[in-house]
């Protein structure tokens, strides 16, 4: 399969969940920005991939990262950082929601396991989204980062030179 053809819109993404739930598989979601990828994020979608069959990943569009992280990000836009992540061999599918949280995502694709990264804990975790997937008898996974690789390091070492 392309990589390309991982990239999913609304519709597509319906009936994909559907065929993984004929089939009784297990559908893994987490969500983020994506926007340089490093091998903190590599090392960290291979391992919410290995708590299930599938894994979906939901990529924040430009606008909601514009909020989350500020007005000099995304460095790459929503098509190309789904592209890049959908090129990924442990994602299964990759689908860009518009909002800054992932609840109506969450509400849509009705996940069996929500993974997020160790800088989460159930209790820092949006609620909101944690109800989502609690409510439709999914369950929440906490994955540690890879200490000392992210994004925003990243910059701030590029910053630097």
């Amino acid at each position: 399969m392309s990589f390309q053809a991982k990239i999913l819109s609304r519709e597509k993404l319906l009936e994909w969940r559907e065929q993984l739930r004929s089939t009784n598989k297990k559908l893994v979601v987490t969500n983020g920005c994506f926007d340089l990828l490093h091998l903190g994020h590599v090392t960290y979608l291979e391992n919410a991939r290995n708590t299930g069959d599938a894994l979906l990943v939901g990529i924040n569009a430009d606008a909601s990262v514009r909020e989350l992280k500020g007005p000099a990000r995304p460095i790459n836009n929503e098509h190309d950082r789904a592209a890049v992540t959908a090129a990924l061999q442990a994602v299964d599918g990759v689908y860009i929601f518009a909002e800054r949280a992932a609840t109506n995502f969450l509400g849509l694709v009705k996940p069996d396991i929500y993974v997020k990264g160790g800088d989460y804990t159930l209790d820092t975790l949006n609620q909101e989204e944690r109800r989502t997937v609690e409510a439709a008898g999914g369950k929440i996974v906490i994955i540690p980062f890879v200490p000392g690789k992210s994004t925003t390091a990243t910059l701030e070492k590029i910053s630097r030179l």
